[in-house]
């Protein structure tokens, strides 16, 4: 088995050590015995979504992301074919909004997005910043806990994500989307509907940065579980221990969630 994971404009979209997710994806690849290569792609580049297994975008400024659409918008018609046909992605922060019909700013200027996914964002009037933990969609678990790993006893599945979000923008999902779950701490999408995140096919946006999949292994082998299936069907992820994953995933809900529920401002 070989993935590869096409990582766009890595020079311009790292916020937070969103690269770091990326560097996950590749090392529980690499414990499995899965080969992995990882190409990075940027403005200008010639890019072919067919061969690729994972397609990842990091978060950056308002700037980048218009540059981006630009970069983008040409082929998005195959961008769409191949997330039709499967192709798994994880989008963070301004790479999850680029996918959206359009950012609305401060001023009222609307910056069009891709256009793929039925949701828009607009500019808050402040920041929304913190520790976030989600409790998952139970259909997102399901995914996870039933049609990705194979299950034996003493398997822990995670119920819940946990990372850290730094975003004015406020995104608004069409009905026919799925949130990634329910913001028990941290703002999510808005700060309104204390839904985080969008699900869409295998396609995954997210405002939690941290990087988010070393502290959310189950999140990482959904992907990872996605990919090697679309491939293989009769394929099946060999189970990590994670002792150092779920430590951390821990710590996180019991600093910022057990000691106190909050949802919304810390």
């Amino acid at each position: 088995m070989k993935l590869t994971i096409f990582h766009l404009y890595p020079d311009l979209l790292d916020l937070y050590g969103d690269r770091g997710n990326v560097l996950a994806l590749a090392a529980r690849c690499r414990w499995r015995g899965i080969d992995v290569e990882i190409r990075r792609i940027s403005l200008g580049e010639e890019m072919d979504f067919s061969e690729a297994d994972i397609l990842f975008l990091g978060g950056g400024s308002d700037r980048e992301q218009s540059l981006l659409v630009q970069d983008l918008s040409t082929r998005s018609s195959e961008l769409k074919a191949a997330i039709d046909d499967g192709l798994v992605m994880l989008t963070i922060c301004g790479g999850y909004q680029l996918l959206g019909l359009y950012y609305q700013t401060g001023d009222g200027k609307k910056i069009p997005g891709l256009g793929i996914l039925d949701f828009y964002t607009i500019a808050g009037n402040k920041r929304l910043i913190g520790n976030v933990i989600v409790e998952m969609a139970p259909e997102l678990l399901s995914s996870v806990s039933g049609n990705i790993l194979r299950q034996t006893d003493g398997v822990e599945v995670f119920n819940t994500m946990v990372g850290f979000e730094n975003h004015s923008g406020k995104t608004y999902l069409g009905s026919e989307l799925n949130s990634l779950g329910r913001a028990l701490r941290g703002y999510g999408n808005n700060g309104e509907d204390l839904q985080e995140g969008v699900w869409y096919k295998n396609v995954f946006g997210t405002y939690l940065h941290g990087p988010l999949l070393p502290k959310n292994p189950h999140i990482t082998d959904l992907l990872l579980g996605l990919a090697t299936k679309r491939k293989n069907p009769a394929y099946q992820l060999e189970i990590l221990g994670d002792s150092l994953e779920k430590a951390a995933h821990h710590a996180v809900i019991e600093r910022f969630l057990t000691a106190g529920f909050r949802a919304g401002p810390k």
